[in-house]
């Protein structure tokens, strides 16, 4: 056992039994898979209405309805005390405790079960060991926030050392600080790069103005891992071609599990594992492979707290070649709450803006970074950094695709900044509605 995994093990978790537990369940033939979710996540809610009286209260009885009559638990649902959400015999002295990013703007914290969280792990491990990544031995370049506070910027730098990444802290990405994230690639022997995408891609087009390909000043460097931001095809390209390494796209909820993964084949491989990946329409009904909807998700080993047809916040499509053991995510759209209203009363997701801007904006690369928000039902903004700022023409050239593929008589403003401003954990939120 390794220093990372006997940290876990000294902390509580047991790691050997979650791995061990983890290979059992990827034993399961496809054919018998069916049958060991459907009993997994019976047995779950079968817990929680016996031994969770914050659950119990939730459905409203200990009699289990059928699997799709369940109600549907919201972020909004578990924004009261941790205390009144746990279940019978666990504490919070006994337990993993986090809480969300607050992104969805409903933030909570929550609880996992010892063996819960120990299983999360032996998830991550796994599925980085797709691309023989070694927590141990391989060398992270990180691209995360950090705690500001003194205890939690300590707390962070050790787990780093513990696991073996040099991070590079991303609230201030200005051309300066991108120069330095350089001289340490010229230096240090990195593995691969984790973390957050539009950091990650801010990164990219920096060494792309430079002429740099990072592979010919950092050889050593295998892989690209990005989270936590949409990841759309032209930045894919853009990381592949500037870094020269392959990149692979993590889906993942602090307090669920790695949610999805790039396979060696490119496909957004879902874990079916430990979760349970369904996709709802507006009235909470299963939608067909290959359907847009909203992202439910059960978490089918966390005894602590009910994560049970957990409406995480997203909006996406399984491939219709998706099975019980191996779901495939076909397409991430983006964030349910991220939803623009347009003055005709047509709603679109924000990430509409956002994309259509993107493909006219990016073109010379000119411009870095944007984000977009709805100040009133009709406007716009537009904040972005750039080299120079954007011309009339540029501008007249936006403001039409988006009255092409939106509407005619939208009020859209332009504001130039040096940075844009990140939330306290270094993530950029690219549409905002103030509705």
């Amino acid at each position: 056992m390794n220093l990372f995994e006997s940290t876990l093990k000294l902390n509580g978790f047991p790691i050997s039994e979650a791995k061990k537990r983890l290979q059992e369940i990827q034993e399961i033939s496809e054919a018998d898979y069916e049958a060991y979710v459907t009993k997994a996540r019976m047995d779950i809610v079968m817990f929680h209405l016996n031994e969770n009286p914050f659950y119990q209260s939730f459905v409203g009885s200990k009699t289990v309805p059928q699997w799709k009559d369940l109600p549907i638990l919201q972020k909004k649902d578990l924004q009261k005390p941790l205390k009144e959400r746990l279940s019978k015999g666990y504490a919070e002295k006994n337990c993993y405790q986090n809480k969300t990013s607050g992104s969805s703007g409903h933030p909570f914290v929550f609880a996992k079960d010892k063996m819960c969280h120990a299983l999360t792990w032996a998830e991550i491990l796994d599925r980085f060991g797709w691309y023989n990544i070694n927590f141990n031995t391989s060398l992270q370049a990180r691209f995360y926030g950090i705690p500001l506070d003194t205890v939690g910027y300590q707390k962070e730098r050790f787990k780093d050392r513990l696991s073996s990444r040099y991070r590079f802290p991303i609230f201030d990405l200005s051309e300066e600080k991108l120069e330095l994230f350089l001289e340490k690639f010229r230096s240090k022997k990195f593995d691969y790069i984790n973390g957050y995408t539009s950091s990650i891609v801010l990164f990219a087009k920096f060494l792309k103005k430079k002429n740099i390909v990072l592979t010919t000043i950092c050889p050593s460097l295998k892989q690209c891992i990005v989270t936590s931001e949409m990841l759309y095809d032209s930045d894919k390209k853009l990381l592949e071609t500037t870094f020269g390494v392959p990149v692979i796209n993590e889906y993942g909820a602090s307090e669920l599990d790695l949610i999805a993964f790039t396979n060696a084949q490119d496909e957004f491989v879902v874990n079916s594992e430990t979760l349970f990946v369904e996709i709802v329409d507006e009235n909470n009904q299963p939608v067909l492979h290959g359907e847009s909807g909203r992202i439910i998700i059960t978490s089918l080993y966390n005894k602590a707290h009910p994560l049970i047809r957990y409406d995480v916040g997203d909006t996406g499509i399984l491939s219709p070649a998706s099975t019980f053991k191996k779901p495939i995510l076909q397409q991430l759209v983006g964030r349910t709450n991220d939803v623009a209203t347009l003055p005709s009363g047509k709603t679109v997701p924000g990430l509409t803006f956002y994309y259509v801007t993107k493909s006219v904006i990016e073109d010379d690369g000119n411009v870095s970074e944007f984000v977009i928000e709805q100040t009133a039902l009709d406007t716009f903004k537009i904040t972005y950094v750039s080299e120079k700022a954007l011309t009339s023409e540029e501008i007249s050239t936006i403001k039409k695709a988006l009255y092409t593929y939106l509407e005619e008589g939208l009020t859209l403003t332009f504001e130039r900044v040096s940075v844009l401003n990140r939330n306290n954990r270094g993530k950029l939120k690219q549409f905002i509605s103030n509705l």
